[in-house]
């Protein structure tokens, strides 16, 4: 064996020993570092893998054993490229899905079968034979049609990886662009090697590629113990924005649309790319068909689009180059917190207010009526003889009544007017702005539409009265307590004067 033939097989092996270092350390270490990991592990193995059967192959001496370590270097050689760029994909912020995954290896085991069946087809290696000048281990060759979509796709693969580290060279932290530099490196030994070989530039029958990856796995080795690759990686730009769930657009300086990430066209989906340069009016008015509804100098709103309700916030980009529109879907949030205000506010049963939502918005409109000697009047409402249809047919039809009952007053009553169940069988209602004239006719209304509207259910026709009393505000120093003591002691004068009728507060 020649001392150039020793050379070759040492730094082939060389290559491969680092390589399959770089494999098991980081597969020791794979619960320490991201998923990321697992591609690399891949990468290197078959790095690893091409590498010693270069240099077993430079030891063989028939060409049967030749043809044998050329395959095993083909199962190296054609898987380590596409996983290469699944890493950098990956590396780059890529979602790889199982079908891109299958893609890109399809390619691969395709050349492995066309390798290992050459005998039959000739579509590899037109000519496969050992050089009848050198003798073995060294081949003469021609190469076939196979081994030219081959060499362009391996090429492509680690040509694009190159390209994606490069494009993502300015959006990387400074502290993290080594790692870059190790990986690009990485790459480019592998592509250079290969076009030199290719151009006949190398010694006969000698592939350079495994004898100079040892440099590459050194690189990768330290990017790994020093910048923290697999720990900590410069994730790209654009995979952080296009991930988020909130919805952004990003406008220039002029408000014109210059992007807008996926979350935003999920929710919006008449954006398009082709808006891009639009003023942002035009923008939104063909999404939404109207004009905005705030100015940019808004700095949250909410918006309300279809079924959806979306809290908007508006952010000055830095150095004043832009803004930031952030749309946050908050349909559930508004959707919670409208039933939790039914609970806390409406009566379950009659869905119109409670006695503590009466009190709420009472007070308020009382103590206008009384800075400004508005009238105010109060009519309390109750049911005769409740107790007596529960008693007889049960508490489910009672709930039925009390139903009945508010839906007939309802249509009596004017949106101003505010209306709450005061407790049991027992309603109050209050007009802002009503005289106690007003008040005693409203509510003689209400007495003579109840009465005159039964109420059918199984058990058959119930025909249902109610007992009103009316008080109105006579001083500005009185309470809205005091105002329904008053409207009480007339109810109870209703009740005593036998039902069904109204009474007024007198003193």
């Amino acid at each position: 064996m020649n001392s150039q033939l020793t050379a070759v097989i040492t730094l082939s092996c060389i290559s491969g020993v680092l390589n399959l270092y770089l494999c098991l350390y980081v597969f020791l270490k794979r619960y320490n570092y991201t998923k990321i990991a697992q591609l690399f592990i891949g990468y290197t193995a078959f790095i690893a893998l091409y590498c010693f059967a270069s240099a077993f192959g430079m030891t063989a001496t028939t060409l049967e054993a030749i043809k044998f370590w050329t395959v095993i270097q083909y199962i190296g050689i054609a898987i380590s490229a596409p996983l290469g760029l699944l890493f950098i994909m990956h590396y780059v912020g890529f979602y790889i899905t199982k079908i891109k995954i299958i893609a890109l290896l399809f390619i691969p085991f395709i050349n492995l079968i066309m390798v290992a069946t050459n005998d039959i087809h000739h579509l590899h290696y037109s000519v496969f034979e050992i050089d009848p000048v050198l003798g073995a281990p060294y081949i003469y060759q021609e190469i076939g049609i196979w081994y030219i979509i081959h060499g362009i796709y391996t090429f492509a693969c680690m040509f694009v990886a190159f390209l994606l580290i490069l494009t993502y060279w300015k959006e990387t932290v400074k502290a993290y662009r080594w790692q870059l530099i190790a990986l690009m490196c990485g790459q480019l030994i592998s592509m250079m090697t290969g076009f030199i070989y290719l151009m006949g530039f190398t010694p006969q029958g000698i592939d350079p590629v495994p004898m100079v990856l040892w440099v590459s796995s050194l690189l990768y080795l330290w990017s790994i113990r020093s910048s923290r690759l697999f720990r900590v990686m410069p994730i790209a730009k654009d995979a952080i924005f296009h991930s988020m769930n909130d919805g952004v657009i990003v406008l220039d300086q002029c408000y014109r649309l210059i992007e807008f990430n996926r979350a935003c066209q999920k929710m919006f989906p008449q954006l398009s790319k082709i808006m891009f340069g639009l003023d942002f009016e035009q923008v939104w008015s063909i999404i939404f068909g109207q004009s905005t509804p705030f100015t940019l100098e808004t700095t949250e709103f909410e918006l309300t689009h279809t079924t959806r309700t979306y809290q908007v916030r508006i952010t000055t980009l830095q150095h004043d180059k832009g803004l930031l529109l952030i749309f946050t879907d908050i349909t559930e949030l508004k959707n919670l917190q409208k039933m939790l205000e039914q609970q806390a506010y409406y009566d379950e049963l009659t869905q119109i207010y409670n006695r503590r939502a009466f009190f709420q918005q009472c007070n308020q409109a009382y103590q206008e009526a009384m800075e400004t000697a508005a009238p105010f009047t109060v009519i309390l409402i109750d049911i005769d003889y409740f107790k007596k249809v529960n008693d007889t047919y049960g508490h489910a039809v009672g709930d039925q009544v009390l139903v009945h009952v508010v839906k007939v007053c309802q249509r009596l009553i004017t949106k101003a007017a505010l209306f709450a169940r005061y407790g049991g069988e027992e309603f109050v209602l209050a007009l802002k702005g009503g005289t106690l004239a007003e008040g005693e006719a409203l509510a003689q209304q209400l007495c003579h539409s109840v009465a005159s509207q039964p109420l059918l259910v199984a058990e058959g026709v119930i025909t249902t009265t109610i007992s009103c009393g009316v008080a109105e505000a006579t001083n500005r120093e009185e309470t809205l307590y005091q105002l329904l003591n008053k409207a009480d002691k007339a109810l109870y004068s209703a009740k005593q004067a036998g039902r069904n009728q109204v009474c007024i507060y007198q003193k």
